[in-house]
Order: C-alpha cells, then sequence, then structure tokens
C-alpha cells in the first residue's frame, strides 16, 4: 500500500471517529453492549418450535417423546432468555442513568440485583407461553372461520403471514408487559420485516384476531383490540396527530391509536386515526374508508361506489 494512501486512509479515520464524538446520537461508545438482533431472532424461532410442536422437525414428533421435547426446548430457551435479558436489563439501567445526568426530576435507578431481576423476567416469560399457546389456538381457528380458502389449521400455521406476524406480536406483547425495553421491539419489526405487517409490541390485541392477506398492516402502539376482530391487508390503526409540549417536544405515554371493540371487520386499505375514536362491537368498515370520529355499535361504513364508465377503445 502506497504511502499516499495510508495517508488518505489515516485522515479518513480521523475524521470517522470525530463524526462519532460529534453525532453521538448514532453512537454507542463506552456503554453496555446493546441486545443482539440474532440472538433475539434465534429465540423467536425456538419459541415458534415450541409453541408448535411438530410442525417444524425433521422427523415425527411423538407424543411419547413430548415431556423430553419441551424439557429440552425450555432449558435451552431459559439459557438464551438469561443471557440476552440480562445485556438488556445493563443496557437499560445504563440508558437511564444517562438520562438522570441530564435530568434533576428522572426516577432513581432501581437497586435491585441484575441476577434476580433477570430471573424474574424470564421465569414470568416462560410461565406465560401455556397461555400464549391458549391465545394462538383462538388466532388459528379465526383464520380458519373466516377464510373460506384455508384448508386447514395447518395451512395457517405454515403459511399465513398473518399468523406469523400475531404469533411474533404476542410473544414481544409478553415481554413489553414485562417491562423488558428495545427486544420486544426487535422482535416485531422482525416480523414485520418477513411478512409486511407492522404490530408495535405495546397494542392490546384480544383472542381470536385474524389478518387476512396482511401486507401493509399497522396497529400502533396505544391501540386497543377486542376479541374475534379481523383486518384486511393494508388496514392502518394509527394516531391522528401528535400533541407537543411547551419546548416542541412529543408528548409520549398518551392514548393516541384508536380502541377497536369486538368482533369488528376491517377491509382492505380502511385507515383508523385518534386516541378517542372508537369502532363499536359488530360494525363493518368498508375498503378505503378514512375514519376520525367513533363509530357506533353495528354500524356499516362505507364509501359511495363511484360510477364506472366504459368507452370503446381506440
Amino acid at each position: 500500500m502506497s504511502e499516499a494512501h495510508n495517508d488518505r486512509l489515516s485522515v479518513l479515520t480521523e475524521r470517522m471517529v470525530d463524526s462519532y464524538c460529534d453525532l453521538e446520537i448514532i453512537g454507542h461508545l463506552d456503554r453496555s453492549p446493546l441486545p443482539g438482533i440474532e440472538s433475539v431472532v434465534e429465540i423467536a424461532r425456538e419459541l415458534k418450535y415450541l409453541l408448535f410442536p411438530g410442525f417444524h422437525q425433521r422427523r415425527t414428533l411423538r407424543e411419547a417423546d413430548a415431556i423430553d421435547f419441551a424439557a429440552t426446548r425450555l432449558l435451552s430457551l431459559h439459557e438464551r432468555l438469561t443471557e440476552l435479558v440480562a445485556c438488556t436489563l445493563c443496557y437499560a439501567d445504563e440508558a437511564r442513568q444517562h438520562a438522570a445526568i441530564d435530568d434533576s426530576n428522572a426516577p432513581e435507578i432501581e437497586g435491585h440485583d441484575l441476577l434476580a431481576r433477570t430471573d424474574a423476567v424470564v421465569h414470568d416469560f416462560l410461565t406465560a407461553l401455556p397461555r400464549i399457546r391458549h391465545l394462538l389456538a383462538t388466532d388459528v381457528q379465526a383464520a380458519y372461520d373466516g377464510d373460506p380458502a384455508a384448508q386447514d389449521a395447518d395451512e395457517i400455521i405454515c403459511c399465513y403471514p398473518g399468523l406469523e406476524a400475531i404469533l411474533h406480536y404476542r410473544l414481544a406483547h409478553e415481554l413489553h408487559q414485562l417491562g423488558l425495553p428495545l427486544v420486544p421491539r426487535m422482535m416485531t419489526e422482525w416480523a414485520h420485516s418477513r411478512t409486511g405487517i407492522d404490530i408495535h409490541p405495546g397494542a392490546r390485541i384480544g383472542p381470536g384476531f385474524f389478518i387476512d392477506h396482511g401486507t401493509g398492516v399497522v396497529i400502533g402502539q396505544t391501540c386497543e383490540i377486542a376479541d374475534h376482530v379481523r383486518l384486511y391487508q393494508g388496514v392502518t390503526l394509527g394516531a391522528l396527530s401528535f400533541d407537543q409540549d411547551a419546548d416542541g417536544n412529543l408528548v409520549r405515554g398518551t392514548k393516541r391509536h384508536p380502541t377497536i371493540e369486538r368482533k369488528v371487520v376491517i377491509y382492505a386499505n380502511a385507515t383508523v386515526l385518534g386516541g378517542h375514536t372508537v369502532v363499536g362491537a359488530h360494525s363493518v368498515l368498508g375498503a378505503g374508508v378514512s375514519v376520525t370520529r367513533s363509530v357506533p355499535p353495528n354500524t356499516v361504513v362505507t364509501i359511495e361506489k363511484p360510477s364506472l364508465r366504459f368507452r370503446e377503445a381506440s
């Protein structure tokens, strides 16, 4: 390598390092390591295999072997989750400490032992898995009941992107409820990249949830969805506007997204916006509608069909 080339490389190196200091918002120097996306994805896959036994094994999983199968998977998940959760809690503690330096009103950092906190999160999450399986069973049944193209539950579990997104949402939501930062969002965003369905882990979604086709569906953080709701592709359950404080900063922690009551059907490319917007039970929103105010129960909302004009091609 020539001397001139080395000089250019040295100058570029210095400029890059200077940018690390000048643009600290996109740097992570002298900090605890972030949880790795690879670990999150591996754990999500392990959880999927555990929750749907016999679907992803290379050979038949016999009922007589179910105890050994579950015990082996749970042991592996316990080890992986313990490492991931401990890393994430260290990162979260450090982030709060940095925030406290600039904010005299910041809450005091919890002094609990890291190992005990990690063990509590992992234990509570793994304990919730049978309950999550029951929820997923209602989601599979809803897909079968709502889609005449579905041949059976096997096809839904193996092929439907809506169920894939719901699976990862339900796992991520449990971690979110346990107060684990970052990892739940990483999990749902990985599912988003695979399915085109964007569900924030903070949303609250009841049993029997079905997303048909799915691409382009967006469900915001503070959305509340009751049982047996069905959405089609391109549906957005979003925020109408973002409130700001006196300094122009976004106000966080308020309800910004709509509430969808039970047995509502929302067809393709419909949009429902606003934290005060409630779609009443048993209502139907037609394709392409845009709703920014509440809809009474048992209401059908549609756009008047435009007239079609046919003419002979020239």
